[in-house]
């Protein structure tokens, strides 16, 4: 028989009972997703989502993800990476070379999980690619190296076109000096007349079409930027405006009306990241996830665009596109 002590002892302890539990239940883990600029690429983030579900980790269930944008602004992003590293978030999840250079300069203890198209080891992201070391590791999508490929494209569709117009963000020297480099090289090779214009900011890009336009080129060439993928509806306008054929890094500037883009698909490196932070949050080690490239690239053609600039596409270039927008 339990005594009137024992039995008030008994019943305290399981007052105590919900509270001990919740106390123990685990916390739910934060995502800090970091970027120049998030919203117009919602499709990249809802891949990144997918991804992290394939490792059991659902948003507003058992995972809390915070989107921070700088709106553009690379310079808003230093401080945002420290923000995240100041509240100790689980996983930075970082878009574009200088989201990720941000993330690491804030942090060398949380893990950090970048999508990237400039060189991460030249960056100094991460030591290797097979052995990243310390708490960096991702995804490379290898956009600066594709510079040759995509003039060679470009110079297909317009064989007659000499003047090449090249547009770069100067305030971004990781993807704008080997992209300037490399097409330099590849049109002496093509025999192209090549111009380097520049613009860092969405005005600018604005106020460079007249400069260019005024230069007579016969096609426009688009560096791979975060700033020209924010910027890829008034890039897309203003190239029709002006009358110019243009070559763009990602199939979103042809879905939006450009007329041809070469490049890796960034839906699945997203995708992939989103993998990668739930290993890491299952318990991975970031310096044990090796940096991964791509393994297949993506020519995409629009033809109303073509037909409105009176262009004939060939046909040999035609078959060897993935996609056609008609």
């Amino acid at each position: 028989m339990i005594g009137r002590r024992e039995f008030i002892t008994l019943l305290g302890g399981a007052a105590t009972w919900p509270f001990t539990a919740r106390a123990q239940q685990p916390a739910v883990p934060v995502i800090g997703f970091l970027g120049p600029a998030l919203v117009m690429r919602q499709h990249w983030l809802t891949a990144f989502r997918r991804g992290l579900g394939t490792e059991g980790f659902i948003e507003g269930q058992n995972a809390t993800i915070e989107y921070r944008s700088a709106d553009g602004r690379t310079e808003g992003l230093s401080e945002l990476a420290a923000d995240f590293a100041r509240r100790r978030v689980a996983v930075i999840a970082a878009s574009g070379p200088l989201a990720a250079l941000a993330a690491k300069r804030a942090t060398q203890t949380i893990p950090i999980v970048f999508v990237s198209g400039g060189d991460p080891v030249q960056m100094g992201l991460v030591s290797s690619f097979h052995r990243p070391a310390g708490n960096v590791t991702g995804f490379y999508c290898i956009d600066t190296e594709l510079v040759a490929k995509r003039l060679a494209l470009l110079h297909e569709l317009l064989p007659g076109g000499k003047r090449i117009a090249v547009l770069v963000n100067p305030t971004n020297g990781a993807n704008a000096e080997p992209t300037i480099r490399e097409v330099r090289v590849a049109g002496r090779a093509l025999g192209l007349d090549i111009q380097i214009f520049s613009a860092g900011t969405g005005d600018e890009v604005q106020a460079a079409f007249p400069a260019l336009s005024s230069w007579r080129p016969d096609a426009l060439f688009i560096g791979p930027d975060q700033l020209f993928h924010t910027e890829h509806t008034r890039l897309v306008a203003l190239a029709a405006r002006h009358a110019l054929p243009a070559s763009y890094p990602q199939r979103d500037h042809v879905e939006a009306g450009g007329l041809m883009s070469y490049g890796p698909d960034f839906a699945h490196f997203f995708h992939e990241s989103g993998g990668y932070v739930g290993r890491v949050l299952k318990g991975a080690s970031p310096a044990d996830l090796p940096v991964q490239q791509p393994a297949k690239f993506e020519l995409v053609l629009n033809m109303k665009t073509a037909k409105a600039l009176g262009l004939e596409v060939p046909p040999t270039l035609l078959a060897r596109a993935d996609e056609v927008i008609e």
